[in-house]
């Protein structure tokens, strides 16, 4: 991740987080550790997955000890076994016991959605299809997931609202129809945005091709009906396939031809990638333990 979207985006949500979690101090490692003490502490992966988020597992102690250094032994990306020492945190003692959870959330969250979005997109390599995410991202943490997700092998659909122009049924139910809605997103839209068009049935997909939609989503449809939408579509405009879209369907959805699979499932139901700090060591003035 960037310095710059590092310091914008991500250091708020760790300031937040650590707010949230040492509003005025934390009153056991005052008991413990009064005074500042040099001190590593190792960080294993207890589960085998891929690893993300490291550069915001370090921000997090930095944040609370600018003197704190992470050594990694692993890069974003790379996949890690049960067991496996990932890193060594050095830093104060009291740095690195208060920030300890909110350090290992980040980075578990992090590498459970890149673990997730690895397995989808291994699932459809080879077909063409490319694997996006949604917006079925944890509140606060987008920013986050979805680098996740490109670090796991997906993409990135928009990021916000304000980033396309996604008509979904209840815009065109607003719309009074599909050619109304396009009508209105193109009058109103920048003419450097695309216009993506949900449909549910395939009178949808031919009305969506006459308003001149650039993006035809197919939501929620059968493999077949899917197939005979591609065929219809005939690359005027891109098809994107999205709806309870699971690691277990993704390879079937990817084969009929789609450009894009789109899965919440990336973000919404990927569980954490279970990750421990372990074998803390005091340190004297010279570094040695």
């Amino acid at each position: 991740m960037n310095p710059v979207t590092m310091r914008l985006s991500v250091d708020p949500i760790i300031l937040r987080a650590l707010e949230e979690d040492v509003p005025a101090g934390d009153v056991t490692t005052e008991a413990v550790m009064p005074e500042p003490r040099r001190a590593e502490v190792r960080l294993v992966a207890k589960q085998d997955g891929v690893i993300c988020g490291l550069d915001v597992f370090a921000r997090t102690f930095e944040l609370l000890d600018p003197t704190s250094e992470v050594r990694a032994a692993v890069a974003d990306g790379d996949e890690v076994a049960a067991g496996q020492e990932l890193a060594v945190v050095a830093g104060d003692v009291r740095a690195l016991l208060s920030g300890e959870r909110v350090a290992l959330n980040l980075l578990q969250r992090m590498s459970g959605v890149a673990t997730t979005a690895r397995a989808f997109a291994r699932a459809v390599e080879g077909t063409g299809a490319a694997l996006v995410d949604t917006r079925k991202t944890t509140p606060g943490l987008r920013v986050l997931e979805k680098h996740a997700v490109r670090v796991g092998g997906g993409r990135n659909h928009r990021d916000n609202l304000s980033d396309g122009v996604l008509l979904k049924d209840n815009h065109i139910d607003a719309a009074g129809g599909v050619r109304q809605a396009v009508e209105a997103a193109r009058a109103r839209a920048s003419f450097v945005r695309k216009v993506e068009v949900e449909v549910e049935t395939l009178d949808m997909v031919r009305e969506a091709l006459e308003a001149g939609a650039d993006v035809i989503m197919l939501d929620n449809m059968g493999l077949d009906e899917m197939r005979e939408a591609v065929r219809l579509i005939a690359g005027r405009a891109e098809v994107e396939a999205s709806g309870n879209v699971t690691l277990d369907t993704v390879r079937a959805v990817a084969e009929t031809g789609v450009d894009l699979v789109s899965s919440g499932a990336l973000t919404h139901s990927a569980p954490i990638l279970d990750l421990s700090l372990k074998h803390l060591r005091l340190l004297d003035e010279d570094g040695a333990a």
